[in-house]
């Protein structure tokens, strides 16, 4: 499995300055992922970047992390975020993942013949 991630900034490319509200940016994450259809999570974070100058920022970043996401999707689904965020570029990292599921039944931890 694949998992991909795509690192979006949220300051503004010329002004340099976050314009709207982290919520904002998070409702139109979610939009444009049920928008392609894909399975994701995310997670709101500090990083430090370079700008394409040089320059050294500090900003709010969303991280969006897609699993097995169709590889000819994850391409539009950067560009999206790099327009709607108004960003001067978005960063993806891709890398293969072992991704398994734990299921837990409850009735096991109630049912009181397991006591």
């Amino acid at each position: 499995m694949t998992e991909t991630r795509i690192y979006v900034g949220l300051n503004d490319a010329v002004t340099l300055e976050q314009r709207f509200d982290t919520g904002r940016y998070v409702s139109i994450l979610k939009h444009v992922c049920r928008a392609y259809h894909v399975p994701f999570s995310f997670s709101v974070v500090e990083g430090g970047y370079f700008h394409e100058n040089g320059d050294y920022t500090q900003e709010t970043t969303l991280v969006l992390s897609l699993i097995d996401a169709p590889t000819d999707t994850v391409p539009e689904i950067a560009r999206d975020l790099c327009a709607f965020f108004h960003q001067e570029s978005v960063l993806v990292t891709e890398g293969a993942v072992n991704a398994y599921f734990v299921k837990d039944s409850l009735e096991a931890a109630t049912d009181p013949q397991t006591e």
